[in-house]
């Protein structure tokens, strides 16, 4: 009984076997292969359409620009000093104020020294005055007496040539004649002298007066007061700054470029655009450039004009500088519609329902449009802006809008 126990599981061992032998079989059999198994997969790849966006080519005008920092200076300021050393007495403005050259009073400078000082000159000048009287009258007493010399010298003369007079008085009176000439000239080199004196008292006497005019300092040009570094009471002298006056209806606006741009900025021909605290003026021309390159930094300065600036655009500010290099017509896209494809920049042209991959070469880039040329490539072309990395040359595609 136990062995026909064992023998009939024995044949159920073997008849499953068998069974899951057939139904592996079958199965292997009724698989497709790997060529059969992705063929339906590239089929359906090849037929995928991509939704795309698209932009028409257009001619537009692209710029090459240079983008720094600068700042605002006024172009004509006035470190103001006292004009001789002095306390300062009063000073008539303050930090703001309005000043006219030439006739608003700024500072004083103690005047009494420089008063005493004219005092004294004028009567030095009265005193070379009275010696030039003295040397006239003197001269006229000395060629008197050289007059009296002479006309005794030629009478003498004729009496020792008749041997009237002995030669010893008549030496005696040559001697006398010869002595009243040279007193005679040094009377003229003195009245010479005296009327040299007299014009150097002149002279100081004017220093004097313009040193107690400079007492009272007046504004050198018109603007306003930008800064005031003395109060009264301070010793004031020639090489020390009472006032800074700038004046702000012409101000600077300077910057300063890579040595690469040097030969690329012409005075007077280069256009630049600045921008002042999100203000955009109207272009101007570089109106300096300087002579020569920073050997450290390896940059040069240039400057615009700002002729009665808006409100707001004042010394010291700082501004955007935009030196505009070049500029030039072209055709251009959108420059999210370039793509990168085997070393290259492409773009995908659409053609009813196909795209078209072309090989461009781009240009200058503007306001978020690239410059491009490239063959084929036409002003209205559509061209994908959106959807184009999933393209290739030749895909299917379905344009929803033109992106705007």
């Amino acid at each position: 009984m136990a062995m026909k126990t064992v023998s009939l599981k024995t044949i159920l061992i073997i008849l499953a076997l068998v069974l899951g032998t057939c139904l592996m079989i079958e199965g292997l059999a009724s698989r497709p292969t790997l060529a059969e198994s992705k063929a339906p997969e590239k089929s359906a790849s090849s037929e995928r359409t991509v939704v795309v966006l698209v932009e028409p080519i257009e001619s537009r005008r692209f710029e090459e620009r240079v983008m720094v920092q600068g700042n605002l200076e006024a172009k004509n300021v006035a470190l103001v000093p006292a004009r001789s050393k002095g306390t300062i007495q009063s000073i008539f403005v303050d930090e703001g104020d309005a000043v006219e050259a030439g006739r608003t009073r700024l500072f004083q400078t103690d005047p009494l020294k420089f008063e005493k000082t004219v005092d004294i000159q004028k009567q030095v000048l009265a005193v070379a005055r009275c010696a030039v009287l003295e040397k006239e009258a003197n001269l006229a007493k000395v060629r008197a007496e050289f007059h009296k010399a002479e006309l005794d010298y030629k009478r003498f003369k004729k009496l020792v040539e008749r041997g009237t007079v002995s030669r010893d008085e008549f030496e005696q009176v040559d001697s006398r004649y010869q002595q009243a000439e040279a007193t005679s000239r040094h009377a003229e080199i003195l009245i010479k002298l005296a009327r040299e004196q007299l014009r150097q008292a002149q002279a100081s006497l004017v220093i004097a007066q313009k040193d107690l005019s400079d007492a009272l300092v007046f504004a050198p040009l018109s603007g306003r007061v930008a800064e005031r570094y003395m109060e009264p009471g301070e010793m004031g002298d020639t090489n020390k700054s009472v006032l800074r006056i700038e004046d702000p209806s012409l101000i600077e606006a300077s910057a300063f470029l890579p040595a690469r741009y040097y030969a690329r900025v012409v005075p007077g021909r280069t256009k630049v655009r600045l921008q002042v605290y999100g203000q955009t003026l109207a272009d101007r021309m570089v109106s300096y450039r300087s002579p020569t390159i920073d050997s450290r930094l390896r940059t040069f300065e240039i400057k615009v004009e700002i002729k009665d600036p808006p409100e707001g655009v004042v010394p010291g500010a700082m501004a955007e500088v935009s030196v505009l290099l070049d500029s030039r017509e072209g055709l251009g896209v959108p420059s999210q519609a370039l793509q990168k494809r085997a070393d290259s920049q492409v773009v995908f042209l659409i053609n009813s329902t196909k795209a078209r991959m072309v090989p461009v070469k781009t240009g200058l880039s503007t306001d978020g449009w690239t410059e491009i040329q490239g063959d084929g490539i036409a002003k209205g072309m559509s061209v994908v802006v959106q959807g184009q990395v999933m393209l290739n040359d030749g895909a299917t595609v379905s344009v929803r809008k033109e992106a705007r």
